[in-house]
């Protein structure tokens, strides 16, 4: 293909609009907008794989767009009337139509990566230490994702050259991203919920990511890529179908494509959403592990988490845990985590460790392993706020605080200002009552949250005088 006309191709049609709309929507979305994807450690700066999978979920807006605006594209010779002209022309069919089809596919790509590019430079600066390559095939996916489309749109467009093809292309996209997203299932863990899990996979728009150790299989990477490659190539083979025989040989690549992804894509759901296993990886200073994502994190942790297991020794004796471990077992949205009584786990997406550090890091893991919580409490999760006023009462005990020092802070609805009256009740009667019943009525609390128990943690630490 001569530059000199792919230059010109670039500068005298719409093509560089349709890159310029995917950069611009993107960054407004995710520098404007105080949404989900800035929080939490799955936050589309926080890392590497986040990033990439957040920009995924982005095509949920750009690949109807972009089927879309490669149907407008593609209308350009009928409209002007020159469809016959060309026609007669002795340049085989497939050069004149590889100029649109790359200059349209390019810069909707290049729109793209400059997205990625700005995400990928936030996580370096963020400088977690970790930097994986399981990222890449994401968004190269996502990249061939939007050439796919748009070249299918142009292909259609040609095959069927009415102003209603690229607004129909468009709804219809819209329809399937919505449709086929609703049956994915959940981010965290997945579940199939109408449609088999393979043809869910057939949109290549990933869900909002929570977990940020989760990621797509090699398998899920493989089966998209193939669907994606067959349904270009019948896009291609439409746009230089000449014949009805030939438009009707271009259904095959999308077929072929279509059979081989779902000979490929996970049958099972949880196949879907997969540990990456070298994030997962523990790495320990003595009783105190993280993963390989946040080892940056160990220093601190592992000096206040030995100042907290003293502390907690001289609270439960040997009952206490003996170890702190990053939480890392995947797990559905709200549902009940693993609890193990001689390890404090640690989810640094819980409201206590989100930006603890110093003292309040100490006092969470002090909290946490005294009164687990068999309910994450994060954004996305609600959590029991009981949990978190029983946890404060404990934890200001064992750190010898004159006063009730909350554990996070204390949300502004009406549910939560009776929980926190109803704590500073119980710190008023639990303070005041002799220390060997202080220690009993905390072994208790530990007991009933250990067996997730539904007694009430206020209501045990104030005893029989609890409001």
């Amino acid at each position: 293909m001569n530059v000199r006309v792919l230059r010109t191709e670039l500068r005298r049609s719409a093509a560089p609009w349709a890159g310029l709309l995917v950069l611009g929507g993107s960054t407004a979305i995710l520098f404007l907008i105080d949404g989900i994807w800035w929080r939490g450690t799955a936050g589309w700066t926080a890392q590497w794989t986040s990033m990439a999978m957040w920009t995924r979920w982005l095509l949920a807006f750009w690949s109807p767009l972009s089927v879309g605006v490669g149907a407008l594209y593609g209308l350009r010779d009928a409209r002007s009337g020159t469809a016959e002209l060309f026609g007669t022309v002795p340049k085989p069919a497939w050069r004149r139509a590889a100029l649109p089809a790359g200059a349209m596919a390019g810069v909707l790509v290049a729109g793209f990566g400059l997205v990625v590019a700005a995400g990928g430079v936030q996580v370096a600066l963020g400088d977690t230490g970790y930097r994986p390559l399981g990222w890449v095939p994401i968004s190269l996916v996502a990249a061939l994702a939007l050439a796919a489309a748009a070249v299918f749109g142009m292909g259609v467009a040609r095959a069927v050259p009415s102003v209603l093809t690229p607004p129909a292309l468009v709804v219809l996209a819209l329809v399937t991203v919505a449709v086929l997203l609703r049956f994915g299932g959940d981010d965290a863990m997945p579940r199939p919920v109408v449609a088999p899990n393979r043809l869910s996979l057939l949109s290549p728009v990933a869900v909002e990511p929570r977990e940020a150790l989760l990621t797509l299989s090699g398998s899920v990477h493989l089966g998209q890529a193939l669907w994606l490659l067959g349904l270009a190539a019948t896009g291609f083979a439409l746009l230089v179908a000449v014949t009805r025989r030939d438009r009707l040989l271009s259904v095959v690549p999308v077929l072929v494509g279509a059979a081989l992804a779902l000979g490929v894509l996970p049958g099972d759901a949880r196949g879907t959403y997969v540990v990456d296993a070298a994030a997962a990886r523990p790495v320990c200073d003595g009783p105190v592990c993280v993963t390989a994502m946040d080892r940056h994190r160990l220093p601190e942790l592992s000096a206040r988490g030995t100042e907290a297991l003293r502390i907690l020794h001289d609270v439960l004796g040997d009952r206490a845990p003996r170890a702190i471990r990053e939480e890392s077992e995947p797990r559905g949205l709200g549902d009940p985590r693993r609890l193990d009584a001689g390890t404090v786990l640690v989810d640094f997406d819980e409201r206590e460790f989100t930006r603890a550090s110093g003292r309040d890091l100490t006092r969470a893991l002090v909290a946490q392993g005294l009164v687990p919580t068999c309910y994450a409490r994060t954004d996305r999760e609600g959590g029991l706020v009981e949990d978190a006023a029983a946890q404060s009462v404990v934890a200001s005990w064992a750190l010898g605080e004159s006063a009730l020092v909350p554990v996070e802070t204390p949300g502004t609805g009406e549910y939560d200002r009776r929980a926190w009256e109803d704590a500073r009740a119980a710190w008023t009667v639990f303070a005041a009552t002799p220390p060997a019943e202080q220690r009993a009525r905390i072994a208790a609390v530990h007991d009933a949250a250990l067996s997730c128990s539904t007694d009430r943690r206020l209501t045990v630490l104030a005893g029989s005088e609890a409001r």
